[in-house]
């Protein structure tokens, strides 16, 4: 990531963070008529697969492959899931 440019990655990574926290809010909606909020599961996994990213965009890939591996296995035990 930014390797050899004299750029930071943590100011890479800062950006991320700023652009999925809000790409994630967006995820979330209240519903009105049952008032319920819908849409964590969605946010969190955006916010998940930008972390394997950056990851993987380090260098670690063992660990990004391993990180994918898991979270497909716990959204795949979710209630909600639909495959």
């Amino acid at each position: 990531m930014a390797s050899g440019t004299g750029a930071d990655p943590s100011r890479v990574a800062a950006g991320v963070v700023t652009g999925i926290g809000f790409i994630g809010a967006g995820a979330i909606i209240r519903e009105q008529r049952e008032n319920i909020v819908v849409g964590i599961t969605t946010a969190a996994s955006i916010w998940t697969v930008a972390a394997i990213g950056m990851a993987a965009a380090l260098g670690m890939y063992v660990l990004s492959a391993v990180a994918a591996a898991l979270c497909l296995l716990i959204l795949m035990a979710h209630p909600g899931f639909r495959g």
